[in-house]
């Protein structure tokens, strides 16, 4: 295995870490409240925003972040920050089961596509997205939506939106945008079936 494959794998962990947060919200959503469980998550943010802001405001190393971020996240946010916020915010607007799918679509799906992509892949899609990457992403994405959600059309159309974003975006930060348009997308749909 490359360096750089055993890198992005080191990272990609760290997107599990969302896992951690879902349940903690579940827990006490649960046990006390909706608004004291998104207070909490804003509390986490929050001390994520400050520790970004000694990072990059004061130029004062944080020897965690270093050791997981991109070259591209050198001089800006990083992207749990944005995941972070996205979860958030599918917590708070949609419903429980369309904002879990989103969100473990963008931390499985990305996963594999990195992984397998960068193992595997060969033919070019987008900059550095390959299509054994995308190929892997929609079938984790349709697998994640099967086990979450039990409407069909949502699950492919969320699978299929998940899909499109984290290939396309690349400058933007895709942990905002997959969970969000993704669970934007499956929330419209339940709307309206």
């Amino acid at each position: 295995m490359t360096l750089m494959l055993l890198q992005e794998i080191k990272r990609k962990a760290i997107h599990v870490a969302i896992l951690l947060v879902i349940i903690l919200y579940s827990l006490l959503e649960k046990s006390v409240s909706k608004q004291l469980s998104l207070f909490t998550l804003i509390f986490i943010l929050l001390f994520l925003l400050v520790t970004e802001y000694i990072r990059l405001e004061l130029n004062i190393e944080v020897p965690i972040i270093r050791q997981i971020i991109k070259a591209k996240e050198e001089r800006k946010m990083h992207g749990a920050i944005y995941f972070l916020t996205a979860t958030i915010l599918a917590l708070a607007v949609f419903d429980f089961k369309i904002a879990l799918a989103a969100l473990l679509m963008t931390v499985f799906g990305d996963m594999f596509a990195a992984i397998v992509g960068q193992g595997f892949g060969k033919t070019l899609v987008f900059k550095n997205k390959t299509l054994t990457g995308c190929l892997i992403e929609l079938v984790v994405n349709l697998i994640v939506g099967l086990i979450v959600l039990n409407n069909i059309y949502i699950i492919i159309a969320m699978a299929f939106t998940a899909t499109i974003i984290e290939t396309f975006v690349n400058e933007l930060d895709d942990n905002l945008f997959v969970p969000l348009f993704a669970g934007f997308v499956g929330q419209l749909m339940f709307f309206l079936i």
